[in-house]
């Protein structure tokens, strides 16, 4: 899931190096810059008969050379709104002697079908046609590689699990292995506020008008029948409440040995993805290299925050190594190579974040020992402290981190503190530099006097000032307590239960005069719906553990081998208004301002707005919490004008989830399609 923000229209393209195709025998000599040819529209003909719209970069080589090409493959519109993504990378890699091919998902930007769904089974079989008729082109060498942020990456790891033997390498960013337990929609176990998000941007996705001066006069047929086919795709999503075949489908985790092909893991630690980043490293059985910097969903060079690294040559080094054969030394580097961070993203609000980089042979690092901490009332001690502790949430807890995914400073996590107050925290003082890298995880031994409870931890380093800055988090709505894979099961209240809550993966140093706390609660709001009732917790200390992934320090750290980037770059900033009433009674609004762009190429000018969100909630009733997110888009030109406009709301009582969904569509100023449908969902854990 990758927002498809009009933010992402760059500037300052990066500009990139020349490569031949031949391979080499030993380090690749200085490169020199290639010119690059672009054909578009491309027509992709997939095996049950549809075309599918692409866009091709090629390398002007020797006459008669061949070069490997690289998939992009997405429903992001590549003809329009991520046209000037497109041409970045287009141009930078065929500038290198890869070629580049964009190609629009059936039913999205100007491809023929309809798109109902994410990875639908159609997607990853045409992601296996659209490689073999690349690898077939009389200008390609025959092998291929996939790449992408987001849905790029989620496609990349998907098609390689099925094996196309013209795929011979993927580097997939800011992506999930497990969809259930690690993408937007369910956070925990629990209903997140980023799946209602997406579903409104994802509608607008799936009934998004093709261009007419792409797919010519039958624009209006081929965009009636996408909006005829576009789902309540948040009821959908909120049906299907456990890790059942729907998102087993296209999760990759449950079996990474079937990506056969060398792999590039990039992401970053401000991104919710770095979960998936740490399994697939640990489970991949392929050549693997990885890099995880400090950044959010975003690429390494544009690093916000930063610091960056010029990913554009690491990439083309990666391409040229297992695609052409060339012996450059991309693979003689660390195989992990990682940001330690010595701030949080908040105390830099998204600028560059001061501290410095590591590597690893592997993951996770082999320096690393475990940490074992154990709870105490008000204290976090390296030896066993028995006693209990009962806990009942009293107001909303979450405030300080309302994003799942923070793109911009306002969405970032703020100062903890207020959040901290309402919950029960275990305090341990740093009394020299502690630098956590991995995975922590907290081992509970817990009982509730409720079937449906749920733990929130959060990992706070806390200045001298007394500002608590979140360094990790998570959270486990305890159907779950077997794991996502397992089937969930409600609690039986007063008995005791053991349960591990894994936090998101870190590289982050404490440092001496601060405080490590550690802040348990039983919910995070707005983050995730709110459970039926509000339950009490207690929890047995001598059975209560925090394992910290704790790496020595060391004198001087190998070099890093890869040249840091600081692009300034920025996506804007969203407004954010939080009120909470004496009695507790919270209102949230926000949004994203309307913008308009024109198109130079097709002269196609885009406008709208959003996603803009209402959220309100009485933490006293659990009944009263309503999310309403509405999202908008425009496209004209000459006497051509469609617009889309989705609004999604979500309620709930104590046995079910209510969701209306509103999708408008017009062209000309009237209305070709208005429909609002109502569903209702039996809330089964949560």
């Amino acid at each position: 899931m990758l927002r498809p923000r009009r933010r992402t229209l760059l500037a300052g393209l990066t500009t990139p190096l020349f490569v031949g195709t031949a391979a080499a025998a030993g380090p690749a000599p200085a490169p020199a810059r290639m010119a690059v040819e672009v054909r578009e529209p491309v027509w992709i003909p997939t095996r049950d008969g549809l075309k599918l719209a692409a866009r091709l970069w090629l390398p002007k080589g020797p006459a008669g050379g061949r070069c490997p090409v690289v998939l992009e493959y997405i429903p992001y519109r590549t003809f329009d709104r991520y046209r000037v993504l497109d041409d970045r990378w287009g141009q930078t890699l065929a500038a290198q002697g890869i070629a580049f091919a964009r190609v629009d998902i059936r039913g999205s930007g100007a491809s023929e079908g309809v798109l109902t769904d994410e990875y639908l089974e159609s997607e990853q079989r045409d992601g296996e046609d659209i490689i073999a008729w690349l690898a077939a082109q009389p200008w390609c060498n025959g092998a291929v590689g996939m790449r992408g942020i987001s849905w790029g990456g989620f496609s990349a790891l998907q098609v390689a699990a099925r094996r196309p033997p013209a795929l011979k390498a993927i580097a997939p960013m800011c992506a999930t292995d497990m969809r259930f337990a690690n993408d937007a929609h369910y956070v925990g176990g629990m209903p997140g506020l980023t799946n209602l998000k997406w579903a409104v941007g994802f509608e607008m996705v799936m009934s998004a008008p093709p261009d007419p001066q792409i797919v010519g006069d039958r624009w209006e047929s081929l965009w009636r029948a996408r909006l005829a086919a576009t789902p309540s795709i948040a009821a959908r999503w909120l049906r299907h409440d456990a890790n059942d075949a729907y998102w087993r489908h296209g999760s990759v985790g449950l079996d990474p040995t079937a990506i056969a092909c060398p792999t590039y893991v990039v992401d970053g630690w401000t991104d919710a993805y770095a979960q998936s980043a740490d399994r697939l490293l640990r489970g991949l059985a392929a050549p693997t290299k990885a890099l995880i910097g400090p950044w959010g969903h975003i690429y390494p060079d544009l690093a916000q925050p930063g610091p960056g690294v010029d990913w554009a040559a690491e990439e083309g080094r990666w391409w040229r190594h297992w695609l052409v054969g060339e012996a450059n030394g991309v693979m003689d580097a660390p195989a992990v190579r990682y940001f330690i961070a010595y701030a949080t993203p908040a105390q830099t609000g998204m600028g560059d974040i001061p501290g410095r980089w590591a590597a690893a042979s592997r993951w996770p690092d082999p320096s690393v020992r475990t940490r074992r901490l154990h709870l105490a009332p008000g204290a976090l001690s390296d030896t066993p402290v028995g006693g209990g502790l009962s806990y009942r949430q009293d107001g909303a807890v979450g405030l300080g981190m309302p994003e799942w995914i923070p793109y911009a400073p306002a969405e970032l996590p703020r100062d903890q503190a207020a959040d901290d107050a309402r919950s029960l925290a275990f305090e341990l003082p740093v009394t020299a530099p502690l630098e956590v890298v991995g995975l922590p995880r907290l081992a509970l031994r817990l009982r509730s006097d409720k079937p449906a409870a749920a733990v929130a931890a959060r990992l706070v380093e806390v200045d001298a000032q007394g500002h608590a800055w979140l360094v990790s988090y998570g959270l486990l709505n305890l159907a779950f307590r077997d794991g996502s894979t397992a089937e969930p099961r409600p609690l039986t209240p007063g008995q005791t239960y053991e349960a591990t809550v894994e936090l998101q993966p870190i590289a982050h140093r404490f440092k001496p005069g601060s405080t490590l706390r550690l802040s348990l609660s039983e919910s995070l709001w707005p983050l995730v719906w709110p459970l039926p009732e509000a339950p009490t917790l207690t929890f047995d200390l001598a059975g209560c553990t925090l394992d910290l992934p704790v790496r020595p320090i060391p004198a001087a750290e190998a070099p890093f081998g890869l040249e840091e980037t600081h692009p300034g770059f920025s996506r804007g900033d969203p407004t954010l208004r939080i009120d909470e009433t004496p009695r507790g009674f919270v209102t949230i609004q926000g949004g994203w301002a309307d913008s308009a762009s024109t198109v130079q190429a097709t002269s196609l000018e885009m406008s709208g707005g959003g996603p803009d969100m209402t959220l309100t909630y009485d933490p006293r009733d659990r009944q009263s919490c309503v999310w309403r997110v509405r999202q908008h888009s425009r496209y004209r030109r000459g006497d051509w004008d469609c617009e889309v406009r989705v609004e999604i709301a979500m309620t709930s009582t104590a046995s079910h989830f209510h969701v209306e969904d509103r999708l408008v569509a017009l062209k000309n100023g009237e209305t070709v399609v208005s429909v609002t449908r109502h569903d209702e969902i039996p809330r089964r854990f949560s």
